[in-house]
Formats: structure tokens, C-alpha cells, sequence
């Protein structure tokens, strides 16, 4: 399963969205309706699922799921 495809899941379960909704250029907040309670539950499912920290000041950068997957992508490597 691609880091896309798990984070699709976790926001899927979290916001009650169709899969089809989830895009790489998804904004949480504006596409996805999401709210800050949202966003801080998908960072810690995000968390939770890759065994990763992301730091404040870099969770709040994350606006996309694309964005997400960035944060992801720099805690793991």
C-alpha cells in the first residue's frame, strides 16, 4: 500500500469523505471540510500509522494531503 493510499485511509476514516474526494491536491479544510480538531486527529493517525513525530511548526504547514505526505516523506528520511 503507497504512503498515498494509507493517508487516503486515515483521512477517509477521520472525515466520513468519499475515497474518490481524496486527492494529492486536496485541502483539508476548503475541499475536504475538515476543522482544526480534524486536521490534528489526521496528523495523529498520520503519527500513529508511519511510526513518525511531525513536529508543531511543520503540522501546521500541512494545508493538502499532498502536503501531509511531504511531512511524512522528511520525518522518515
Amino acid at each position: 500500500m503507497s504512503t498515498f493510499d494509507r493517508v487516503k485511509k486515515i483521512v477517509v476514516d477521520q472525515l466520513g469523505v468519499n475515497e474518490a474526494d481524496v486527492t494529492i491536491d486536496s485541502t483539508f479544510i476548503d475541499a475536504l471540510g475538515a476543522d482544526s480538531l480534524d486536521i490534528f486527529q489526521i496528523i495523529m493517525g498520520i503519527e500513529e500509522e508511519f511510526d513518525i513525530e511531525i513536529p508543531n511548526e511543520a503540522a501546521e504547514q500541512i494545508v493538502t494531503v499532498g502536503d501531509a505526505i511531504e511531512q511524512i516523506k522528511n520525518a522518515l528520511n
